[in-house]
C-alpha cells in the first residue's frame, strides 16, 4: 500500500498511540551509545542530538532536561504530504500542549511533556 498524500484520509487514519516509557533528548556526542538505545536521532550544527528513554539516561549519568511521552501515528504518511503536522500541532496547541515532531520513514512520532501524554492522546484521538 502506497503512503497515504491526502489530508482528511491522514487525520481520519492517524490511529494515535501512546507509547510506553519516559522518553528524553540527550547529546549523543557526550553519552556513550554502545550500552543505550537511540530511538531518535538528528545532526545539528552543534553535533548529534537523540533521543532516548529516560531510565537508560539515568543509569548512564546522561544530563537532560525535557522528559517526553511518544505519540506515534500509526497513518503510514508520505514524506511529501502536506498538513499533518500543522493539524497535529494545531490541536496541541489548542489544549495548551507543547508537542515535538518527528518525521519518519513511514510515520510521524510527537513527543509531548511526560505528563500531559494522556491528555495530548485525547486531544488528537478527537481531532477529525
Amino acid at each position: 500500500m502506497a503512503p497515504e498524500r491526502d489530508l482528511a484520509k491522514l487525520i481520519s487514519g492517524m490511529r494515535p498511540e501512546l507509547l510506553p516509557g519516559r522518553f528524553v533528548f540527550v547529546d549523543l556526542s557526550v553519552v556513550p551509545t554502545d550500552d543505550v538505545e537511540v530511538f531518535a536521532s538528528v545532526r545539528e550544527d552543534e553535533g548529534l542530538s537523540g533521543v532516548i528513554s529516560q531510565d537508560d539516561a539515568d543509569r548512564i549519568c546522561a544530563e537532560y532536561e525535557f522528559v517526553a511521552a511518544w505519540i506515534t501515528l500509526r497513518v503510514e504518511s508520505a514524506l511529501e504530504a502536506v498538513g499533518l503536522t500543522a493539524a497535529v500541532s494545531k490541536r496541541l496547541t489548542d489544549e495548551g500542549i507543547s508537542c515535538n515532531m518527528i518525521a519518519g520513514l513511514r510515520h510521524d512520532h510527537i513527543l509531548v511533556p511526560v505528563d500531559d501524554g494522556d491528555r495530548a492522546l485525547k486531544a488528537l484521538l478527537a481531532l477529525k
